[in-house]
């Protein structure tokens, strides 16, 4: 197989992505075809759906050899779970899956067909393996069983982030960086009150820490 296209995210590093697609629905992304897939024709009739899979590679997450159990971060990265029984990017085969709502379509002269997409769980650059309709009748099961994942785990942190900090985002990205905030993009099994993390959204490198269920923005460049 061959990367179709690459998504371009607010994540440059793998640090502070949303835990699962479609979480912080307001995040943007934008799909651009390599050149051999750039005709409109591709994507013909792709307006009519308001969701879309994405199949992607973990592309920062490849291994020589795999493992048949990890260890999930939601259960607190002790207990082990076969691989096949979790969505842990360390596989036999580095491939994601992610939903994701299509919002508009550009038709631009040099890149032909651009999606625009929100909700995405994607590192800038992963690259696209394929895209297919997501068909609701077919694709949502209401009633299915997931295990131990049945349960979000996610909670929201209060965040702090001081004024004079604030100011130094563009006003565009406010919202999306209070949201990936408030949903601790620190891993699951860290709690630490006096470390300091660092995360990277867009081309802004934001220092934080953690007291309970409280955030505080310590520094921003």
């Amino acid at each position: 197989m061959k990367a179709i296209a690459y998504i371009h995210t607010e994540f440059p590093t793998k640090f502070g992505i949303p835990r699962q697609s479609g979480i912080i629905e307001s995040l943007k992304g934008t799909i651009v075809f390599e050149p051999e897939y750039r005709n409109p024709d591709a994507v013909r009739g792709l307006e009519e759906f308001s969701h879309l899979w994405l199949i992607w590679e973990f592309s920062e997450a490849k291994r020589d050899n795999w493992s048949p159990t990890v260890r999930p971060p939601r259960l607190g990265g002790n207990v082990r779970k076969g691989v096949f029984a979790t969505r842990s990017p360390f596989r036999p085969n580095p491939i994601g899956l992610s939903s994701v709502r299509l919002e508009s379509i550009e038709m631009d002269s040099k890149l032909g067909p651009v999606l625009h997409v929100t909700g995405a769980d994607l590192m800038d650059g992963t690259p696209i393996y394929d895209i297919k309709p997501y068909i609701a009748y077919t694709d949502s099961h209401p009633d299915a069983v997931s295990g131990f994942a049945s349960k979000p785990t996610e909670y929201l942190l209060e965040v702090e982030f001081p004024e004079e900090l604030l100011e130094k985002v563009p006003s565009g990205q406010r919202e999306n960086l209070t949201a990936v905030l408030a949903h601790d993009p620190r891993p699951q099994y860290q709690d630490d009150p006096e470390r300091i993390y660092g995360m990277t959204f867009g081309n802004l490198e934001i220092k934080f820490k953690v007291n309970g269920r409280c955030l505080s923005v310590v520094d921003l460049t």
